[in-house]
C-alpha cells in the first residue's frame, strides 16, 4: 500500500493525487448508491405490480404438459431465460377453472389477444377465475343480468347471515350443553338430553334449508374453450373487468387493493391476500420491546457515563456492550428459547398453572418472550446512543447546575437527560427499525408463519401475551420459499417488503426529525 501511494506521489502532483482520490471515493460512493436505487427500484415495480390490475388475454399456446391450451390468461411478468423470452402466465382452463401459474416460452405462445369483456373473479379465499360472466341464477330466476350482481350478493349474504346466526345463538349452545351432559355421563334416553336433540335437529333442517337457498345464488362464467362453470354469489370478493378500465379506473382499483393488503389476513398459504396479523404482530411486538428496553438502556447508559468510576471495569462492561452489537441474532433467539421460555417460563407453569400442566400455559413461544428477547439484542443500540449523548452535554451545563446546589440527581434528571434526549431518542428509534427487520430470533420464540388468532381480541384479559403472532419478516422469510413457483405470491412477497422497508424508512424519518427538534428546543433554551 505505501509502495502504491508513493508511486502515485511520484506521478501526480499533490493537487492532482487529492483529485484522483477525491473521484475514486465519488465513483465508489455513486456506484453504491446506484445499486441501492435499483434495488428499491426493483421492490418498487414487483411489489407494485401486485395491485394493479393487469389485462386478461385470450390465449392459444402449448402447456407444460405439451398440450394445446386455449384459455384466458393473465401475463403477471416477462423475463429472458438463456436466449428466450419467457412469461408467467396465470390461466383458467377447463380441468383447473381457478388458475394455473405456469412458465411459457413465447415460442409456445400462437395467439395472445385482449379480451376485454373477460373479468377477473376474486373470490373470498384467495382463488382467482378468469372467465366471461354470462348470467346470475338466483332461487326465483335462471338468467338475471350481470349488472345486479352488487345486489344479488347482498341477498346472499342475508342468506349467509341467517346461517351464522343459528349457528352461534343456537346450535353452539345445544352443543355445549350436550358436552356437559357426556361429562356428567347422563343417559342417552334421558329426557334433557332428548329435548336437546329434537333441538338440534330442528335448527339443523332450517340451517341446511338456508344452506340449500343459499348455494343457489351463483355466477355462470364460461371459459375460453366454452366450458360453463358455476361459482356460488357467497364465495365471490370481487369482480373486475381489467379490459375495461382506464388509467385512472386501474389505479382506483390498485388503491383498494393496497387497503386489501393492509386490511386482510394472508390467503392461500400466504400467496394472496393480505399481511394485516403481520403488520399487526410486529406492531404489538415492537411496542412491548420499546417499553421494556428504553428505562433499561437508558439507566445503564446513565450509570455508566455519570455514576461508574472510570477504571477497568467500567472499561470491560462498555467494551462487553459493544460487543453484544455484533453477536449474531440467531444467538439471541437460542437465548431466548432456553432462558425465558423453557427456563422462566417453564418455572411459572410449575408454580401459578401445575393444574395445566403438561400442556404449557407461559413454557411456550409467545409475543411477550419474542418482545423480551428482541429488547436484549436491540438494548446496546439504546445504551451506545444514550451514552453518546450524554458525553454531548456541555461541562459548563452540569458545573452550572452544581453550582446553583442542585444533587448529582437532580442534575441528570433536570439538566443532563433533558439535553442528552436527541441522543435517546435516535437510540431508541434505530432499536425499533432493528427490531421490526429481525427474523431469525423470532422465529424460534414466537413469530410463525400463519397465526389464526391475534394476540388482542375481546376475550378476558384481553392482550394475550403468550400467542405466538405473525411478523412481516418471518412472512417474507416464509413466502420467499414458497413463491418460488408462484409469481402471484412472489409479487406478494416484494409487496410486503416494500411495506417492511417503508416502515423502517418511516421510523428512521421520525428519528431525525424528532432528533432535529429537540436539538433546536434545547439550543434556543
Amino acid at each position: 500500500m505505501d509502495k502504491l501511494r508513493r508511486w502515485l506521489k511520484n506521478i501526480y502532483t499533490p493537487a492532482q493525487y487529492q483529485t484522483l482520490f477525491l473521484s475514486i471515493s465519488v465513483f465508489f460512493t455513486s456506484l453504491l448508491l446506484l445499486a441501492m436505487i435499483s434495488i428499491v427500484l426493483l421492490i418498487f415495480a414487483r411489489g407494485g405490480g401486485y395491485f394493479w390490475p393487469e389485462t386478461i388475454y385470450k390465449g392459444v399456446f402449448t402447456s407444460t404438459e405439451g398440450r394445446s391450451q386455449i384459455a384466458y390468461a393473465q401475463s403477471q411478468s416477462r423475463f429472458e431465460q438463456g436466449d428466450e423470452e419467457v412469461r408467467w402466465l396465470l390461466y383458467s382452463h377447463r380441468r383447473n377453472p381457478y388458475g394455473t401459474q405456469a412458465l411459457v416460452e413465447d415460442r409456445r405462445i400462437a395467439e395472445l389477444t385482449a379480451a376485454p369483456k373477460v373479468a377477473r373473479i376474486s373470490l373470498t379465499d384467495g382463488r382467482v377465475v378468469l372467465g366471461k360472466p354470462i348470467g346470475i341464477v338466483t332461487p326465483e330466476k335462471a338468467n338475471v343480468n350481470v349488472a345486479r350482481l352488487t345486489a344479488l350478493q347482498q341477498q346472499a349474504a342475508g342468506v349467509q347471515a341467517s346461517i351464522q346466526q343459528i349457528k352461534d345463538d343456537h346450535l353452539a349452545g345445544i352443543h355445549k350443553a350436550l358436552s356437559e351432559l357426556d361429562r356428567r355421563k347422563v343417559s342417552a334416553k334421558a329426557p334433557a338430553r332428548l329435548r336437546l336433540i329434537n333441538e338440534f335437529n330442528k335448527w339443523q333442517e332450517r340451517l341446511e334449508t338456508f344452506e340449500q337457498l343459499r348455494d343457489k345464488y351463483v355466477l355462470a362464467v364460461t371459459l375460453a374453450d366454452g366450458y360453463g362453470f358455476n361459482i356460488p354469489l357467497n364465495d365471490i370478493d370481487a369482480v373486475i373487468y381489467p379490459g375495461q378500465l382506464n388509467y385512472w379506473q386501474k389505479l382506483g382499483v390498485a388503491l383498494s387493493e393496497v387497503w386489501a393488503f393492509l386490511s386482510e389476513a394472508p390467503k392461500q398459504a400466504n400467496t394472496a391476500g393480505g399481511v394485516f396479523p403481520a403488520l399487526f404482530g410486529t406492531v404489538l411486538m415492537v411496542f412491548i420491546m420499546t417499553l421494556i428496553v428504553t428505562p433499561f438502556g437508558v439507566l445503564a447508559a446513565v450509570y455508566l457515563n455519570e455514576y461508574a468510576p472510570n477504571n477497568g471495569f467500567t472499561t470491560a462492561i462498555r467494551i462487553s456492550v459493544s460487543n453484544m452489537a455484533g453477536v449474531p441474532s440467531i444467538v439471541y433467539g437460542v437465548f431466548g428459547l432456553g432462558f425465558f421460555i423453557y427456563g422462566v417460563g417453564g418455572s411459572i407453569d410449575e408454580i401459578f398453572f401445575a393444574d395445566t400442566l403438561p400442556a404449557p400455559t407461559m413454557g411456550t413461544p409467545g409475543v411477550f418472550w419474542a418482545s423480551l428477547t428482541m429488547a436484549i439484542l436491540t438494548l446496546p443500540v439504546v445504551i451506545v446512543a444514550t451514552e453518546e449523548g450524554l458525553r454531548n452535554v456541555p461541562q459548563g451545563l452540569k458545573a452550572g447546575s452544581y453550582a446553583l446546589g442542585a444533587t448529582k440527581a437532580e442534575t441528570v434528571m433536570y439538566t443532563i437527560l433533558p439535553i442528552a434526549s436527541p441522543g435517546i431518542m435516535t437510540g431508541v428509534i434505530l432499536a425499533i427499525a432493528r427490531a421490526a427487520g429481525e427474523v431469525a430470533p423470532l422465529m424460534l420464540v414466537g413469530a410463525v408463519k400463519f397465526a389464526p388468532n391475534l394476540p388482542f381480541d375481546g376475550e378476558f384479559p384481553f392482550l394475550h401475551l403468550d400467542r405466538q403472532f405473525m411478523h412481516l419478516g418471518v412472512l417474507i422469510y416464509d413466502g420467499a420459499f414458497h413463491s418460488q413457483t408462484d409469481a402471484k405470491g412472489a409479487s406478494m412477497m416484494f409487496a410486503a417488503c416494500l411495506l417492511l422497508l417503508l416502515v423502517v424508512f418511516v421510523l428512521n424519518i421520525l428519528a431525525v426529525l424528532l432528533r432535529a427538534r429537540l436539538r433546536k428546543r434545547f439550543q434556543k433554551g
